[in-house]
């Protein structure tokens, strides 16, 4: 396992009712640790208060164009996991403090560039009653 440093840019498009959109950005830096097991690379990094996850770790197994997401922690009563791969459709709950909520993703692209240190992961999601967007997760490991 390598310690490593990751910095995380979230940014997400979300549509109201009337058609207009707002787009919210979320970066930051954190200690991170990066391995391998069974052919497929793993990184892990614990959530910060800026991301809303503060008490959480974040767990990446990317194996290809596949990548699979899974949160957990102590202010999560179940783990939320999320399966990204170009043109699939996952459904799941996600969980939040207030209780899990049900979600669709459908995944536009998974750019899987690790070897040169960086993971682009472009999504729509839609949490059943809440809220729609269309977000894109850039993750790079900075030396």
């Amino acid at each position: 396992m390598k310690d490593i440093m990751l910095k995380i840019v979230g940014k997400q498009v979300m549509k109201d009712g009337k058609g207009d959109s707002e787009e919210q950005v979320m970066e930051f830096m954190t200690e991170g640790q990066l391995y391998e097991r069974n052919g497929s690379t793993y990184l892990m990094y614990k959530e910060t208060e800026l991301s809303g996850m503060e008490g959480c770790t974040t767990s990446l197994k990317i194996s290809g164009d596949t990548v699979r997401m899974k949160r957990f922690g102590q202010m999560l009563p179940i783990d939320t996991v999320m399966e990204f791969k170009k043109g699939k459709r996952y459904e799941g709950y996600y969980e939040t403090p207030y209780g899990a909520v049900e979600m669709e993703i459908l995944t536009n692209n998974v750019d899987n560039r690790l070897d040169e240190g960086e993971l682009d992961i472009d999504y729509a999601i839609s949490l059943k009653g809440l809220t729609e967007a269309r977000s894109r997760l850039n993750i790079t490991i900075v030396e």
